[in-house]
């Protein structure tokens, strides 16, 4: 995202992505300006959210933020928006639901007229050439009456840039792939049919991409094997499929549905471990020392990385499995509880190394049969969870770590899971507000390190402050992304890590298996492919962000829609964030979040003090701080706004 300074003739350049934030205003990251670039909306010159874009740096103002012009648009990042059609003075204009998107689009009065005034469309600009006008665009879909939730559920997917329908070409195809098992492909894999296998999975899913299986060897160690639906057999390069699992880069997970990267005869059933059937997996095979074991320790004492066949026997959900734990009776219970001691010693392990244990509440919604929610609950972190997840870990960690010791002397083309160092400056604000309540974060020469972090969440478990200070310190981290330069996990506090597990749903593990197999075949992978490698994986990090998005925007809209019939009533809370124009709070059962604004706290006239995150009374020096419980009451739920 960010390049040199540059001068031409007097005048200096840089280029980077273009963020909008409130009332229309541009920021511009880059090098050497730890503000940005602030660009003024009249300075904008067309350019949109997340365009990358080359900035002419204005004049310096003493004790000013750096600002500047956008002089070009390098790559435009979206030019397709979802909305309502208004009329004024007989003309038709899109105003658009993203509210990054600072104009309206006008619409040709022939094409307005086939859409309702209460009706939502997805339009794309066809023109924009002179910034003090508004751009044109034309109709590409009417999705139908606002407020119905398939309509909004497909707005926001397509909002974000994303695609529920897979293409026809791409569909046909995938139902010309041979599902079958063959007895020739069998013979090329390790055959662990015979192996107690089972898959754990949430009780509404239809895509198994993982299995674990378990045996005893005859000197009394434990084999486990970690078995990943072996997509990178069925999805060929140069295929259609491909393409269009590449483009989509990951399933999409909103509440009522799943956008799958795959079409649904791979994702639900080929490459689906479903049970009782033969299924080809890539395998992560590790054998744990009995001896390790009975001391509370583990101790893999050797791991085989390889193309295998595999017969799930049961397929669990989580609850399921935790019941067969919490009874200690029912199916494969025996191999249930060890992989579960198992799983907790990996955990403790990984703790100890400074894994950092963050555990955000997740909720989960009931839904009606019109889609309405009627309940809402935060999901239980159980055991089985737990296990999985550590496991999983452990592949992921493993097949890295193969990876970057395979060859010592030749760097190997790979894709890591790498998460950066958090930003220093973030952190000095962090220590000292943390200084201003109590608490001190250490930060050493070479700045706070993942067991730091550690020691201060254990610090405050069970206090007041907890929220408030995980939410905090939340916000100094960097985001994970996708990388070919390994710079280490800071948060999983890994040297090497990967995504090897979800080849279903995430297409950077399915280019870790075909880097995997190619190494395992002895064959090398051309330097040239390096730079492909790297774009895809800073492409779907991209994509990841965006669908994370879509995510949250629909968990939002289901949060309001559930508040809306609950004006007028109060609620426990906790202050999520503080900002000049009032306090968000978090409702304590849905996590549905709302603004009370500094004009409804009408007992004092209130002001920011951004050291403390903290609204402080004038006269009664009264303070609302980041994290605070508060007594709330709902005055009115927003669907536009999703407020």
């Amino acid at each position: 995202l960010y390049s040199t300074l540059m001068t031409e003739k007097n005048m200096h350049y840089i280029e980077g992505t273009l963020r909008i934030g409130g009332k229309g205003m541009g920021y511009v990251e880059a090098e050497g300006f730890a503000d940005g670039i602030e660009i003024n909306p009249t300075d904008l010159n067309m350019a949109l959210h997340r365009d990358r874009v080359r900035v002419l740096l204005l004049p310096q103002v003493p004790g000013k933020r750096q600002s500047g012009e956008v002089a070009e648009i390098l790559f435009r990042y979206k030019f397709k928006f979802v909305g309502t059609i208004k009329q004024e003075d007989g003309i038709s204009f899109l105003v658009p639901d993203d509210p990054k998107m600072y104009a309206n689009i006008i619409i040709p009065s022939d094409e307005a007229q086939r859409v309702g005034l209460n009706e939502k469309i997805y339009v794309k600009i066809t023109t924009w050439n002179d910034p003090k006008m508004n751009p044109l665009g034309s109709i590409l879909s009417v999705l139908g009456t606002k407020g119905g939730n398939d309509v909004e559920m497909r707005a926001i997917v397509l909002e974000k840039g994303l695609s529920s329908e897979f293409p026809i070409a791409v569909e046909e195809e995938a139902k010309r792939i041979d599902r079958h098992v063959s007895e020739e492909e069998i013979a090329k894999r390790r055959d662990m049919r015979t192996v107690t296998t089972f898959t754990i999975d949430p009780v509404d899913a239809k895509d198994f991409d993982d299995a674990l299986s378990y045996r005893e060897l005859q000197n009394g160690d434990i084999e486990v094997g970690i078995h990943i639906a072996d997509v990178s057999h069925y999805v060929r390069p140069g295929t259609k499929i491909d393409a269009e699992a590449a483009e989509r880069a990951t399933s999409i997970y909103l509440v009522d549905r799943t956008i799958p990267m795959l079409p649904e005869v791979l994702s639900n059933d080929v490459c689906s471990l479903n049970p009782r059937e033969d299924k080809l997996t890539f395998s992560a095979i590790f054998v744990f020392s009995k001896e390790a074991l009975r001391n509370n320790k583990i101790d893999i004492v050797s791991e085989w990385f390889g193309r295998t066949v595999i017969h799930s026997d049961k397929r669990f959900s989580y609850e399921e499995a935790q019941e067969v734990l919490d009874k200690k009776e029912g199916p494969y219970h025996a191999e249930l509880e060890q992989l579960n001691v198992m799983a907790k010693l990996l955990q403790k392990a990984r703790f100890e190394k400074g894994a950092i244990a963050f555990e955000k509440d997740e909720v989960r919604f009931e839904l009606d049969e019109f889609a309405r929610p009627i309940a809402v609950h935060v999901k239980a972190r159980i055991d089985t969870n737990k296990l999985i997840e550590d496991f999983m870990l452990l592949a992921n960690r493993r097949v890295a770590e193969f990876m970057s010791k395979k060859d010592k002397n030749v760097e190997q083309t790979f894709i890591y899971r790498v998460h950066d160092l958090p930003d220093a400056d973030k952190v000095k604000e962090l220590a000292a507000f943390l200084k201003t309540i109590g608490y001190e974060l250490k930060i050493g020469p070479k700045g706070v390190t993942s067991r730091d972090i550690n020691k201060l969440l254990t610090d405050i478990k069970g206090t007041e402050e907890e929220g408030m200070i995980q939410t905090a310190t939340i916000r100094t981290m960097a985001k994970a992304v996708y990388a070919t330069k390994n710079i280490g996990h800071f948060g999983l506090s890994f040297e090497h890590y990967t995504h090897f597990t979800s080849p279903i749903r995430r297409y950077p593990d399915t280019m870790v298996h075909r880097l995997l197999a190619t190494y395992l075949e002895g064959k090398k992978v051309p330097k040239e492919a390096l730079q492909q490698y790297e774009a895809a994986s800073r492409y779907s990090s991209e994509r990841e962000q965006t669908a994370a998005e879509a995510e949250r925007g629909s968990i939002k809209y289901k949060q309001v829609e559930y508040m809306k019939d609950k004006v007028g009533q109060t609620f426990d809370g906790v202050i999520s964030g503080v900002t000049k124009w009032g306090l968000y709070v978090e409702e304590k059962e849905s996590r549905a979040e709302g603004l009370v604004h500094v004009k409804n706290m009408a007992n004092d006239y209130y002001t920011l003090d951004e050291k403390t995150y903290s609204l402080k009374g004038v006269r009664s020096g009264k303070k609302y701080t980041l994290g605070d419980k508060v007594r709330i009451k709902i005055l009115r739920a927003d669907m536009e706004k999703r407020m």
